[in-house]
């Protein structure tokens, strides 16, 4: 919802609905954008070989539709917000959020031309390694353990030994992705049930 690829000059949007667009955990969908005569293309290859959704996938995106843009403005508030809580806090190193971007910095340029806001899913570095980071994720409550992202519920995870564990160390470690990362998404809940979560969790670290 705050990037618009089309309105930046691509000719095709693919978009996950699985994710933001569901919002709930329980599809699994993409879609297309663009012009008539490039999805009449699509869609022409997709009746071929036979990718058209099922029928209650369809009718759980419809039902996703019509709290689309309310999950995203709330998520994206709540990110904020609990984005500024770990960048105060001395146990974490370091924010990786959009919101956080300096002027001067090539890439905010890059999310000023594109970005309308910066969403709520983001990064950052507990202080320590592997054993920190995992000191947190295992005294977290409220949040949920899981490499997902997108949904109503907040979802955390420690990419170096979940999502990217089979990516050899010194490639994740050129690229930042360090033993002490971990990756959130989120939700919708009340953002202070999630900020005193993390206030408990990092009480462990």
């Amino acid at each position: 919802m705050f990037q618009t690829p089309l309105n930046c000059g691509a000719d095709i949007s693919l978009c996950s609905l699985t994710k933001y667009v569901g919002g709930h955990s329980d599809l699994i969908g993409g879609s297309i954008s663009g012009s008539a005569n490039l999805v009449k293309q699509v869609m022409s290859w997709r009746s071929a070989i036979g990718t058209q959704l099922d029928p209650n996938s369809c009718w759980m995106l419809m039902r996703s539709l019509e709290t689309h843009e309310i999950r995203m403005t709330r998520s994206n508030d709540n990110a904020r917000l609990v984005a500024e809580y770990l960048a105060g806090h001395p146990k974490i190193a370091k924010v990786h959020y959009l919101g956080f971007l300096k002027d001067g910095d090539p890439r905010k340029t890059v999310f000023d031309r594109q970005c309308t806001a910066p969403g709520s899913t983001f990064a950052f570095d507990v202080r320590g390694g592997e054993r920190e980071a995992f000191a947190l994720l295992d005294h977290l409550q409220i949040m949920k353990l899981a490499v997902s992202l997108g949904g109503t519920e907040t979802l955390i995870s420690h990419p170096a030994s979940m999502t990217h564990s089979g990516v050899a160390r010194e490639l994740r470690e050129a690229i930042g992705l360090t033993d002490a990362l971990i990756r959130i998404s989120v939700g919708i809940e009340n953002v202070e049930d999630l900020i005193s979560d993390f206030a408990q969790g990092l009480e462990h670290v």
